[in-house]
Formats: C-alpha cells, structure tokens, sequence
C-alpha cells in the first residue's frame, strides 16, 4: 500500500468514527456545582459514558455562561431566512448549534417557587422560540432526539407544588419527543440547618428520606444514562 493510501485510509477511518459518534448534551440549570441537581446530572453522564467510547457527554452549566432570554429580535422568522436554531449570536449560541445537532438532551433545575431557574427558562425561550412557526404553530426543531428532564425540590411525591418545566414542557416534547422524568424529592439544601433560618424543616426528617432515598435516585439517573447512550 502507497503512503498515500494509508493516510487516506487513516482519514477515512476517522472519519467513519466520528460519524459512528453519539453525542449527548447535558444542561445543567443549577446555581451550585456540587449540590443535588448537579449530582443528579453527574451520575447520568457516568452511564451514559459507560456504554463505550462511541458517546460523547458535554455538560454545560448556564450559571456559567452570560446569556439572555429571547431578545424578539425576530430574526429567526425572517422570510427566506428562517430559522429553526436562534440567529442572536452571545455566549450561548455554541450551546444552542451543539443541541442541534445533538443524539440526546438532558435539562436539570432546581424548582424554585414551584418553577425552574430563570436560567433554565430563559434557556429554554432561546432554544425552542425558533422553532415555533407563526404560519401553523407547528414546532420543528432541527432533528428529533431523546429527552430526560431532572427536577430536584422540596416536596415529597404527595405534597409538590412543581409546574415542572412548564409551558416549555409541551414544546419540547412537541418538537422533540416525549421526555423521561427524573425527580428527585424532598433534597437537602444545606448541610448544616442550624446555620440558617429554616424552621419549617427538620433537618433529621431530611436525612431520613435522603437515606431511604438519594442513593436510588442517583441510580435512576446512572441507569437513564445508560438507556440515552444505547438508543
């Protein structure tokens, strides 16, 4: 074989991997790195990553990036040039261009106020507006792909106040495909109660339910994980 048969070889090959490669985006709506949403979504990415080295995880944390909610620059509607991924160009479009050409989608938050973060929301207007046509109100986004949403709150299974992802919920399962729901219930918020005014919480109760509990959620999402990377 001439050298310059092998080196095409060689490209070929590569290239032939990396189109064999699934990638899995993982989006981390949390404002604290090593808390539960962030542990939940950690242990996702190690399923999903045991399946082999043919799966790419990238996680992102938007309390990382500077960013807005959808600016009604309207720019994605512009006929002739329409768009189905947002054209207003920040420090959050390498994340919106990556989800679209994504194999999986994981969004985690917190709920606060029986909602997610407002950087999660805010995420979610830059990532779904553009796929809202105002001719039909069809929803298309780029290409349809897994879906797992990764709730972490106060309330236990009977007593919640979750709106979940809201709205954005039916636009993503519309455009997308019907999520799976990972929940983890009744989480500690600090490590220490007795540091903070928190009175309507027993911080004993709270360990109770994270023993009979965290290590299966941890596990729903390990295994969530696993199930993403070997569709």
């Amino acid at each position: 074989m001439h050298a310059y048969q092998i080196v095409a070889y060689i490209l070929n090959d590569s290239e032939q991997k990396q189109s064999d490669m699934k990638k899995i985006v993982i989006v981390d709506g949390g404002p604290r790195r090593d808390m539960n949403t962030a542990q939940l979504l950690q242990r996702f990415a190690e399923g999903a990553k045991s399946v082999g080295e043919d799966v790419e995880v990238k996680s992102v944390r938007l309390y990382d990036i500077d960013y807005k909610g959808c600016m009604s620059c309207m720019a994605c509607k512009l006929k002739g040039k329409a768009s189905n991924i947002c054209r207003f160009r920040d420090a959050l479009s390498p994340l919106l261009d990556e989800i679209a050409e994504a194999d999986g989608l994981v969004l985690g938050s917190p709920i606060y106020f029986g909602e997610v973060t407002g950087k999660m929301r805010a995420f979610l207007e830059r990532l779904a507006f553009p796929w809202l046509s105002y001719n039909d109100y069809s929803l298309t986004a780029p290409k349809r792909m897994p879906v797992v949403l990764v709730e972490t709150m106060n309330g236990t299974p009977e007593r919640n106040n979750s709106n979940h992802f809201g709205t954005m919920e039916w636009c993503l399962t519309t455009a997308l495909g019907e999520p799976e729901r990972i929940i983890g219930y009744n989480t500690c918020q600090v490590a220490k109660y007795d540091n903070y005014e928190l009175g309507s919480f027993s911080e004993e109760a709270k360990h109770v339910w994270r023993d009979a509990h965290w290590e299966e959620d941890l596990q729903r999402a390990y295994d969530a994980g696993r199930k993403m990377a070997e569709q």
